[in-house]
This record gives structure tokens, C-alpha cells and sequence, in this order.
């Protein structure tokens, strides 16, 4: 069984904010497992949009750079 301690070190790992680990903490010490899974989910989500608008711009970046070679 992980350890408060575990929890709280593998979600700062995975980048989560206190507030989030906070309100984590709280449903999972009050057994509200599938609630505490629905906010890190939503948290992984918002993650993923952003990982996707990165992608967007480097892809914009990228298409640029080749029609700029390609003119040269």
C-alpha cells in the first residue's frame, strides 16, 4: 500500500500543483478514491491540451522554416 508520502512525492513529480495535491489528498484520505481519479484525470487532460498546442505551434514553425529552404 503507497504511503501518504508516496502519493504527495509521485504527484509533485508528475508536475501537479499543491492545490490540486491538496484536494487530492483530502478525497483520497476520505475514501473518495473515484473522485480523487476524476481530478487527477481532469488534470491529465488539461495536460495533454497543452502538450497538443505545443505540438500545433512547432508544427507552424515547421512548415514555415520549410517553404523559407525551400525559396533559398
Amino acid at each position: 500500500m503507497r504511503t501518504d508520502a508516496d502519493l504527495i512525492r509521485n504527484l509533485k513529480d508528475a508536475g501537479c500543483p499543491e492545490e490540486l495535491i491538496g484536494s487530492f489528498m483530502d478525497l483520497y484520505r476520505s475514501g473518495r478514491i473515484k473522485d480523487g481519479l476524476r481530478l487527477l484525470q481532469q488534470h491529465r487532460r488539461a495536460l495533454l491540451d497543452g502538450v497538443h498546442e505545443e505540438e500545433r505551434k512547432i508544427n507552424c514553425l515547421d512548415y514555415m522554416v520549410y517553404h523559407l529552404e525551400k525559396e533559398n
